[in-house]
């Protein structure tokens, strides 16, 4: 169930609310909207009829049933009359979720210091608002490059101090979220992680906004659900991240599944993204997916750059080199501008 408060409310009538929810036995959930916040109530639904007598309290606008398994994911906890969805802000002045098509970029992996530097200072000028790279880099051989793990994360402060650009890295093991979070400004949580419920409860327990990257075998609702387990242990900060799923197909590495940015749009209002670079594993398709994603509504992208490509520890034939990417954030202002938005 959700509690929709009236615009206005006050923030009494608003923890007036909460109390009366933990009084009965339920645990709230504030979500707070541009013209309106509500209050999601978790727990046993079949005595969910005792919270329809909360519409009563003062400041409550109306209590409503959420159908779908996932309640605080569901597009019905946001005004849906007003276009109102979930804007994440990773830092000052860089969010997900609004106006712009945000892009994050950066090499797979952290490899030195000078690939690092080197890769933010051409994304920064090339307009990406995040720098990205693994420390941790769970891969499908043991004997495969695993990352450098803390040293790594040090690159990335260094990178960030530099130039600026929050950074966004990937966390494997609950036991390393603290020390990803003390050095990142954003958590990701890798395709091989979305159903690695102790790392999702874990992460609803942190202040980052957390990236979640869809599975390469996840329907939308098991996606939807692994997002859930976030929300519902706490962390309110949620970006969705499509990166292709597996099919039949072999002339890529994954499927991007482009139906999945409208679909989710329409469920949920948590901001989604797409990863054109582990959808298509070839540097030559990124811009056509870049674009394509851009069209369909996605609110950003996550694009692997590196200075040398064809020297990387890790993805390098999916990674695009400085001046393509340059390229290729000079192409999308056109699309994004079709879609009414900016990048």
């Amino acid at each position: 169930m959700i509690i929709v408060m009236e615009a206005g409310a006050t923030e009494e009538q608003l923890k007036e609310v909460v109390n009366r929810i933990q009084e009965l036995g339920y645990t709230p959930h504030i979500i707070r909207g541009e013209t309106r916040n509500v209050v999601g109530a978790i727990g046993d639904e079949r005595e969910k009829t005792r919270l329809q007598y909360m519409e009563a309290l003062p400041g409550v606008e109306r209590v409503l049933p959420i159908l779908r398994p996932y309640k605080l994911a569901s597009i019905e906890v946001k005004d849906e009359r007003a276009g109102e969805r979930t804007i994440v802000e990773v830092a000052p002045g860089v969010s997900f979720g609004g106006r712009k098509v945000t892009v994050i970029a950066g090499p797979c992996s952290v490899e030195t210091k000078d690939v690092m530097l080197e890769a933010a200072r051409a994304i920064k000028a090339a307009g990406a608002s995040v720098l990205r790279g693994g420390a941790y880099k769970p891969r499908t051989s043991p004997y495969s490059f695993q990352g450098l793990e803390e040293e790594g994360l040090k690159i990335l402060a260094e990178a960030r101090e530099e130039t600026g650009l929050p950074v966004v890295s990937e966390v494997v093991n609950p036991e390393d979220v603290d020390l990803v979070a003390e050095y990142c400004d954003m958590l990701q949580v890798g395709a091989r992680n979305v159903q690695n419920f102790a790392l999702l409860k874990r992460l609803g327990s942190v202040k980052n906004p957390i990236l979640l990257k869809r599975g390469m075998m996840t329907n939308i609702e098991e996606f939807l659900m692994s997002a859930e387990y976030i929300l519902s242990a706490g962390n309110t900060k949620v970006v969705l991240c499509e990166r292709g799923i597996r099919t039949f197909e072999t002339a890529t590495r994954n499927t991007l599944d482009i139906s999945a940015v409208p679909v989710l749009q329409e469920k949920t209002h948590l901001p989604i993204i797409v990863d054109p670079s582990h959808a298509s594993g070839a540097w030559q398709y990124v811009k056509a997916l870049s674009c394509a994603s851009v069209a369909a509504g996605a609110d950003g992208l996550m694009v692997e750059v590196h200075p040398n490509p064809e020297r990387a520890w890790c993805d390098g034939p999916q990674s695009l080199k400085p001046t393509k990417f340059a390229e290729l954030m000079k192409d999308l202002g056109r699309f994004a501008d079709a879609a009414g938005r900016s990048v």
